[in-house]
């Protein structure tokens, strides 16, 4: 589940390992990479020679500006590349270096004891490296491995898994291996089209990487606006985009079919300008779903504008509700100077307001704001793996705590085969989904309640019985100590903890296991088995499915 939220309080506990960069794990989790900090840097006393490129030789710790030559030695959390000088031990991050590549790079950032670098140039392509299918794939920041072998994306996120549960969960590697906890990757058969939605940026002025700018026709206002993805780093500047290779076919048809007409003079469009607050276009999302009775692909399109003109919309919902897919025209129209995608005000143009989609022999209605799995055929496989961790006993005794519920997907899926299902989210219109969602499907024995989980007080627990499973399915921070210690005192007899971040999976299972002296806290489960799952084939992101069992006579 990806709700945006603040980290919370407890942040990332500081663990001392036999690996430098893994010395310190991250205070915020929009910070990629587990923390390097080493504590055997140099102060930096290094020396540039007289083309600014670093003695490798020396001990140094280098400057903003210099150049090195570096190793990327593997993947971090988020894709950036690990890499080392050459010659040397001293850690930088690079985004777009892949393992094994030898290049040069410009120290663009320094920390407290490592260095952030931009690639310059490279010397040694990487290992496994592949062609990209991708004309915009070196510059679109949703796929940043598409030139890595798939089968070497799965080792590089395995192992990810695997070090941060090490080093930051505090289990040892003999312990994983021998009891058969740590699971290998599941990978997604599907590695390309997998995403049933793609939300695209309009704006005034094209951007396009250094070597191309002399393709930039500065003089054609028009011609130079832009229907596309955000360039990596920028909220203000957008790649135009024709075609994505991670979204549908005829969803791509969508978007040329609207790329080839919305520049037009006589239209009379414009693209929001974020920094002057003007302009009508923000931005175009495609949703793709499945109609019931043919299993066909059903599309929504949906114009997020400024203001409320649907005149100005008319010719551009013409021709795409001519797409035998599109079903569905919806704008939602956002007034206030943010960027977001979701309006204060929502209107159906053309057809109906939603389209459907099945998973796990569920129907669920998917309106423009609502959320979804994002890759449906990889969610089955998914949720497969959270019904067997959840081990059910099918005879319809079991109480379900479904924490972080969302739209009540996982818990809906469960409901039938137990007593009764409670679940928790924050967002309004998520429980709203979730209570519809049950409705649709008949199911009468599921409870949806609005409340946040990063504020629960010594009340939380009195609207529910004890439940025989806990799943826990948190946004990227993880789960807030507030939440950690509910669970170590109802000690439910298994917990699955689904998590789409490593990193804070990996800490929260070690305050469930092992506690935390300096909290006051005593773990209390044993970790039976972690399952990697890559659900987003050439980016970094990684789902975990873990299982979490009480220990034998808990205090």
């Amino acid at each position: 589940m990806s709700m945006a939220t603040t980290v919370p309080s407890h942040g990332l506990r500081h663990v001392y390992t036999t690996r430098p960069w893994l010395a310190k794990t991250l205070r915020f989790s929009s910070i990629p990479f587990a923390s390097l900090a080493s504590e055997q840097a140099e102060s930096d006393t290094t020396k540039q020679s007289n083309n600014n490129v670093v003695d490798k030789s020396s001990s140094y710790f280098p400057k903003r500006g210099q150049t090195v030559e570096l190793v990327c030695e593997s993947l971090a959390f988020k894709g950036k590349g690990l890499c080392k000088v050459a010659d040397s031990g001293f850690i930088v991050m690079c985004d777009r270096a892949l393992p094994g590549e030898r290049f040069i790079g410009r120290v663009t950032r320094r920390k407290a004891s490592y260095a952030e670098v931009t690639k310059v140039k490279t010397i040694s392509p990487h290992w496994d490296m592949v062609d990209a299918p991708c004309e915009y794939a070196s510059y679109c920041g949703g796929c940043k491995t598409q030139n890595l072998s798939y089968e070497a994306q799965l080792r590089a996120k395995e192992q990810q898994v695997c070090d941060l549960v090490i080093h930051v969960g505090r289990f040892s590697q003999s312990e994983l291996e021998s009891l058969e906890i740590m699971k290998p990757i599941v990978p997604c058969d599907i590695q390309f089209h997998y995403r049933n939605k793609m939300e695209f940026s309009f704006g005034p002025d094209r951007w396009v990487p250094k070597e191309l700018l002399a393709e930039k026709n500065e003089g054609d206002k028009i011609m130079n606006y832009a229907l596309g993805l955000h360039a990596p780093g920028f909220f203000d500047k957008v790649l135009n985009v024709n075609k994505c290779l991670l979204q549908s076919e005829p969803a791509n048809l969508v978007l040329a079919t609207i790329q080839d007409c919305w520049r037009d003079v006589d239209l009379e469009l414009s693209p929001y300008n974020v920094h002057s607050h003007k302009g009508f276009l923000k931005h175009l999302m495609l949703r793709t779903g499945r109609n019931l009775n043919t299993g066909l692909p059903e599309l929504m399109v949906n114009f997020v504008t400024s203001s409320y003109k649907p005149e100005l919309l008319k010719p551009l919902v013409d021709r795409v509700s001519a797409i035998p897919e599109v079903v569905s025209v919806m704008n939602n129209v956002n007034t206030s100077v943010g960027n977001t995608s979701v309006g204060e005000e929502e209107y159906t143009l053309y057809g109906k307001p939603s389209i459907t989609e099945t998973l796990r022999g569920l129907t669920f209605q998917i309106s423009a704001n609502s959320f979804f799995q994002t890759n449906t055929h990889q969610a089955e496989v998914l949720y497969r793996l959270i019904e067997e961790s959840a081990g059910l006993r099918g005879d319809g005794s079991e109480i379900v705590l479904d924490l972080f519920c969302g739209t009540g997907t996982i818990g809906l899926t469960l409901a039938r085969r137990v007593k009764h299902v409670y679940g928790y989210e924050v967002i309004a219109q998520a429980i709203s989904d979730a209570r519809l969602n049950a409705e649709l499907n008949q199911i009468h024995n599921a409870t949806f309640v609005q409340g946040d989980l990063n504020k629960i007080d010594a009340s939380f627990g009195n609207n529910f019985p004890r439940p025989d499973i806990v799943i826990s399915d948190p946004n990227r921070p993880g789960m807030h100590m507030k939440l950690i210690k509910f669970l170590l005192k109802l000690k439910a007899p298994r917990i699955v903890y689904v998590s789409c971040n490593p990193a804070t999976c990996a800490r929260d299972l070690d305050y469930l296991c092992h506690g935390a002296a300096e909290q006051n806290i005593k773990g209390c489960y044993k970790l039976k088995s972690l399952q990697p799952v890559d659900m987003f084939p050439h980016t970094p992101h990684i789902e975990c499915v873990c299982l979490l069992e009480l220990c034998d006579n808990p205090s």
